[in-house]
This record gives C-alpha cells, sequence and structure tokens, in this order.
C-alpha cells in the first residue's frame, strides 16, 4: 500500500469515529526559542493538552510534516530520516485507553491489513519511588484485543532496554513492560525530570516484527521491541496523560484525562510492504529509482549515499516550498546544510553535474496531496534548489582552487587551514581531507584536533553574537534598541506601501546601533526605491505618530482590524497588535510583542546605510537612527 493512501485511509477512519480534522503546522517555526522545525504532530497541539480548549472539540486527527535535524548523522540506516510525517488523533478529555488502543489496532489490521502475529506492544511499568502504579490497565486491554484476535499475548516484565538485551523474548510474549525511559511521557523526559505541575502518564508502543533473522546479536543483544536492532520497529505510540506533578514533587491522577497518538507514515508503509527499509516505500523508491538511472549504480551497493540523498531532498523540497530559502542563519541554514550534504553524496556516486532538476519533480510529485495551507510556494521550490546548487557548485570548484593554492604555498596542510577553507569558501571539511589523500597532499598529524579548536574558538563567538537572536530579533530592550523596533514597523510600512504590496519580514536583528531586515523582493532596490522609502520613514517620524497597542482575538485581529501578521495559524487566539498613526487609517499595524516607542517624534532621522542580496528572492536592508 502506498502512502498517500495510508494518510487518507487513517484520516477518513478517524473522521468516522467522530474526529475533526485539523490542518497540519508549518515546518517552519519563527520565533520559537524551542526549536527550529515542528518535530511532532503534538507540538503545535501542546496548548490544548495543557488545558487550553480547542475551538474544533475534543476529538482531533491530523497528518503532521515533521523535521528533526537531531538525526541527520543516523540517515543511511533502513530507518532514520530527517523528515517524516506523523499520523495523529487526540482524545481532549473524552475518550482513553480502551478505546484508544481498540481503534489503533483495527486501522492497523482492517484498514492498513497487517498481519497481528507481527504485532507487539509495550506499556509502562510504574514507579514505585513516585507512587505510580504499574499499567495493567492497558496491558489487560491489549490482552482482549490479541486474543479476539485469535492471538496469544502473553506479558513480560522487562524493566530496562539493557535488561532486554540480555533476556530476550519467550515464547508466547507480546506485550511487554519496560521503565520509564521506554515508556512514560513527559516534557522532561523519565519521572524524576518531570517539570512540576506539568501532565504526564504512561505510553504504550506498538511494534512491527520484520522477523528474527534481521536481528543483529552481536552488535544489539538479543530481539525485544525496545532493542536497536533491526527486528522490531516503532510504528505508534499512545501517550495516556492521567497524571501531573505536584509542587512537592509527588504526582497526582487529573480529573481530565487526554490522549497524544502519533504514529509515523512512513513506518506504517513500510510495515505494509514487509520491508524494514523505509527507504522503499512509494515516497522513497521513486527517488532510489531516478538516483540509479543517474549514477548508474545500485542501490544495493551504495545504500548509504542513495538514502542520504533521498532523505535531505525530500526536507529541503518541503521548506522551499514552505517559502524557505537556503541562508546562513537559524533555518535556512539547516535547508543550505541538506542540498549540500545531498550534493556531496552525489559526488560520491560520480554525479558530477547539476542532477536536482530531475529529483525535485520527482518529490514534488509525491507531495502532491499535502495542503496547500503548508506549502504556499510549491511553484518556486525547484528554482529555489537549483540557484542553491548552481552555487555550491561554485563554491566547490572555487574551493578547489585555494586547497591548490596552499599546497603550492605550503607542502602539509594542518587543520587551521582546511578550517580556513570551509570558514571563507564554504568547502567542507570532509572534502578538503578526501581531495588532500586522492591528491596525496600530506597532512599534518593532528589535524582534526586543530581543526576542532578552530570550530570551537568560531561558535564561542557566533554564540555570544546571536545572544538574544530569539528574543524577537531584538539584542536587548534598551532605549536605542526599541527605538529601532519601532523604525523597523515602519521601514515594512513604506515598503509595502511603495516597492511592493506583498513584502513580508524574512528576518531582522535589531541592535542598539542598527537595524538589519531581510524581506522579500524578486529584485535589488532602485536608488530611487531607497530614497523614497527613506524619505516616507522620516515623514512618519515627523508627524509624531501615536504608537498605542492591545489584545485582541486572533479572528478580530486579521479578519476586522485587518493587522500584519505571518503566522496566524501559530497566533495564540489573543494576541497583541501594535498601531502607529490614527486607529481608523493607520501608517502600521502588526501582530507583534513589543516593545515600542510611544509616539515616533522620539526616533530621530532614519537613514537606509545599504540594500543588498540576503539569499534567492531575498533582500536585506541596513539601517541607522541618526
Amino acid at each position: 500500500m502506498d502512502a498517500n493512501t495510508i494518510r487518507q485511509k487513517f484520516l477518513d477512519f478517524q473522521v468516522k469515529n467522530g474526529h475533526k480534522i485539523i490542518q497540519p503546522a508549518p515546518l517552519v517555526l519563527e520565533g520559537d526559542p524551542t526549536t527550529l522545525f515542528t518535530g511532532s504532530g503534538m507540538q503545535p497541539l501542546l496548548p490544548y493538552l495543557l488545558g487550553k480548549e480547542h475551538p474544533l472539540g475534543t476529538r482531533l486527527c491530523d497528518s503532521q510534516p515533521s523535521m528533526r535535524l537531531q538525526d541527520i548523522e543516523d540517515v543511511g540506516d533502513p530507518r532514520h530520516t530527517t523528515v517524516f510525517e506523523m499520523l495523529g488523533n487526540w482524545s481532549l478529555g473524552d475518550y482513553f485507553k480502551e478505546e484508544q488502543i481498540r481503534n489503533f489496532f483495527k486501522f492497523l489490521t482492517e484498514k492498513v491489513g497487517l498481519d497481528p502475529e507481527k504485532i507487539f506492544v509495550t506499556c509502562f511499568i510504574g514507579n514505585e519511588k513516585y507512587g505510580i502504579p504499574k499499567d495493567t490497565e492497558a496491558a489487560e486491554i491489549w490482552q482482549k484485543v490479541f486474543s479476539e484476535a485469535g492471538v496469544e499475548a502473553k506479558i513480560a516484565e522487562i524493566g530496562t532496554a539493557e535488561a532486554g538485551d540480555k533476556r530476550g523474548i519467550k515464547p508466547g510474549e507480546r506485550i511487554f513492560f519496560y521503565d520509564d525511559h521506554e515508556n512514560w511521557w513527559s516534557r522532561g523526559g523519565g519521572c524524576e525530570t518531570t517539570p512540576i505541575g506539568d501532565p504526564c502518564g504512561p505510553d504504550s508502543e506498538v511494534f512491527y516484527d520484520f522477523g528474527d533473522d534481521k536481528q543483529d546479536v552481536e552488535k544489539y543483544g538479543l530481539a525485544h521491541p525496545a532493542s536497536d536492532g533491526a527486528r522490531f520497529m516503532e510504528i505508534g505510540n499512545s501517550v495516556f496523560m492521567q497524571y501531573k506533578r505536584n509542587e512537592d514533587g509527588t504526582f497526582s491522577e487529573l480529573e481530565k484525562k487526554n490522549v497524544d497518538f502519533g504514529a509515523g507514515l512512513e513506518r506504517i508503509t513500510a510495515a505494509s510492504i514487509g520491508s524494514f527499509d523505509v527507504f522503499k516505500i512509494s515516497l522513497m523508491k521513486p527517488i532510489i529509482d531516478k538516483l540509479e538511472e543517474i549514477s548508474g549504480k545500485s542501490y544495493d551497493n551504495n545504500t548509504d549515499e542513495m538514502r542520504v540523498i533521498a532523505d535531505h531532498i525530500r526536507g529541503a523540497y518541503l521548506l522551499a516550498a514552505e517559502g524557505l530559502v537556503p541562508s546562513n542563519k537559524a533555518q535556512g541554514y539547516a535547508m543550505r546544510r541538506l542540498l549540500r550534504r545531498a550534493i556531496l553524496r552525489a559526488l560520491d556516486l560520480g554525479i558530477s553535474d547539476n542532477f536536482l532538476a530531475e529529483i525535485v519533480p520527482i518529490v514534488a510529485s509525491n507531495y502532491e496531496e499535502l495542503p496547500d495551507s503548508i506549502l504556499t510556494h510549491r511553484e518556486m521550490a525547484l528554482e529555489v534548489m537549483l540557484h542553491e546548487e548552481n552555487a555550491f557548485r561554485k563554491t566547490l570548484n572555487k574551493g578547489l582552487k585555494e586547497l591548490r593554492k596552499l599546497t603550492n604555498s605550503h607542502k602539509i596542510l594542518d587543520g587551521k587551514d582546511i578550517f580556513m577553507l570551509q570558514d571563507t569558501y564554504g568547502f567542507p571539511f570532509e572534502l578538503s581531507v578526501e581531495e588532500c589523500y586522492r591528491e596525496g597532499i600530506e597532512l599534518t598529524e593532528g589535524y582534526r584536533e586543530e581543526f576542532e579548536a578552530a570550530l570551537k574558538e568560531q561558535r564561542e563567538r557566533s554564540q555570544t553574537a546571536s545572544k538574544g537572536m530569539f528574543k524577537g530579533g531584538l539584542e536587548d530592550h534598551g532605549e536605542m534598541t526599541v527605538k529601532y523596533h519601532t523604525a523597523t514597523h515602519l521601514l515594512l510600512a513604506a515598503l509595502q506601501k511603495l516597492v511592493a504590496p506583498d513584502i513580508c519580514q524574512r528576518g531582522s536583528n535589531i541592535t542598539a546601533d542598527r537595524v538589519r531586515f531581510d524581506f522579500n523582493l524578486d529584485h535589488k532596490m532602485t536608488p530611487g526605491e531607497i530614497s523614497k522609502v527613506e524619505e516616507q520613514v522620516n515623514e512618519w517620524i515627523k508627524a509624531d505618530l501615536p504608537v498605542v497597542f492591545d489584545e485582541y482575538d486572533k479572528k478580530y485581529a486579521r479578519d476586522t482590524l485587518k493587522a500584519h501578521g505571518q503566522f496566524w495559524d501559530k497566533y495564540p487566539e489573543k494576541l497583541k497588535v501594535y498601531t502607529i498613526g490614527d486607529f481608523e487609517n493607520p501608517v502600521s499595524r502588526e501582530v507583534c510583542g513589543g516593545p515600542h516607542v510611544e509616539h515616533t517624534g522620539v526616533l530621530g532621522k532614519f537613514k537606509i546605510k545599504k540594500e543588498e542580496s540576503s539569499s534567492a528572492g531575498v533582500r536585506r536592508v541596513k539601517a541607522v537612527l541618526e
């Protein structure tokens, strides 16, 4: 069964059971200090799991594209990907364990067609220290469900994953109890680290058995569901939020209990075709087939390279289709890293020419069924990715020339030389080393440690420079920084009025000395445009316009006040709106957390010092108040 079919079957199944479909959140998170990307289906639902009422009711479902770059180094094995899709359903104080367990089992066996004999589950063993009992309720429900399907389901108490590596499983065992490292959910991890006041609870994970021959016993120990080996693959997890942590560190039961369920679309699809390799499913295999055609090499002999390329291009496409462009900052840098890693792996396959034009349309076709509400820039995605591919090819060529210059000036290279090539020319460390070996260029014995030292120093400088980057783009809340913040609102309003009405902020960095403002625009600003924008901002400053704010319902702010905002799906239901000028006919009205000056006359003279390209389709203005 293909992934698009399974996604639709899941949503249809949940709707039939009384759930309302919610629109997925964008992958790209702006202004969230905790993470760069949406990393799970639960992430956008957290306020409602914490007690806020959802406008669509108590039964919700969705299919949420997610990205976890912490897995980037693991891509290359059969199941790790940086981007994946999470099928989710939630009960907000509605049904609980019985209905959740029965429905997921029914979906897997009746709608997807999985063999119940290949399904194994885990439950929470309890925590004596905190008085949290073993989740016998969930285990007993699973026993009944398996029994009704004619499947023997003995219960085994394992405890830790390490104990399972030594014990393995015994005939007839199908339900396994593990500790809070495996089967407990809280925002802080295990019981000990659950935050005070937070909802939390046991979870029940579902695994698919691909066969005992898939387990590398020498490397991973005996097979059991929580093993790192390849026999069992987790395909879904039901979190039962039934406790909260009290001020004194103890746990008590919640009156209103929630279910938070997530299942990996890619993994369920892999189980449906009986393959423990997720790169053989419909969202991946067409990409792999094209790579085999382009390179003339087989997937079986080049699995690592082809998996990395397929995963990374897929992730970069979704980001590009959401309107992100590669850059050297935050999410844009992550996107750039995905694309460049893919291009480097293509070089390993002998693909030295541009190839994204042949791959990206395949990825785009695979995701035609994702909603336009998140993939708002589909038509631009290929162009953005091709631009980055061309730029990186030039970088590689330039880096090779500089590498040869270095070898001509001194025959032995050290880590600082390699760091300079990466830092100045974007020439990757691995490629420098590879070229040195290929060309017979000698490297000093501790080149990697000198390189690491230089990289560490750069990171420390970067951390210092970016201190406070998630405070709305403000370095601090000092007097001059606040003035620049208000001037930035005037700048955006002037750009929208005089250059293009659809201009939006693509990033900002505001200090006590200047504002740096990035915005979407497909051409370099002319001197005339720059001059007019400057004049307009200064006219508004001279007019000494009032700057006021108030809190409004989101719908009223968007539909009635016509406030400017980019992330309406992510904004809370109550939000702060700043208005500059006459309230009925404002100069600027934006969703913003503040702070701002009280009237524009205190800002001084506004001067644009520089206008330049930030990345493809994005311009950057640097301006000061004199």
